[in-house]
């Protein structure tokens, strides 16, 4: 049984949309947000005065996107073990940008 807070009707929001809804918001926490919560250990992140913690995101968000735009299976893969092999090899990093 699942139970949800919606600001929308039920007659405008029937439960199929409402699933479709959920079942988007997890796609984007697990494809996105966990990687940078697990793998880049975002939370513990001590950066924290002005623009750099945004500017930190964005570049964990491109790097996140150019693993998975160059390994064709990034899930076997994992962008840890795509951190840590251009971390060994630097100017495969720096060719890619």
């Amino acid at each position: 049984v699942v139970y949800l807070i919606c600001s929308i009707p039920p007659e405008q929001a029937p439960p199929e949309q409402v699933a479709a809804w959920i079942q988007g918001h997890w796609a984007i926490e697990n494809r996105l947000h966990w990687v940078r919560d697990v793998t880049y250990d975002e939370d513990r992140h001590q950066l924290r005065t002005g623009s750099g913690p945004q500017v930190m995101a964005t570049l964990r968000n491109l790097a996140i996107s150019l693993i998975r735009t160059i390994y064709d299976d990034p899930i076997t893969t994992g962008i840890a073990s795509a951190n840590r092999a251009m971390t060994r090899k630097p100017t495969k990093a720096i060719k890619l940008l």
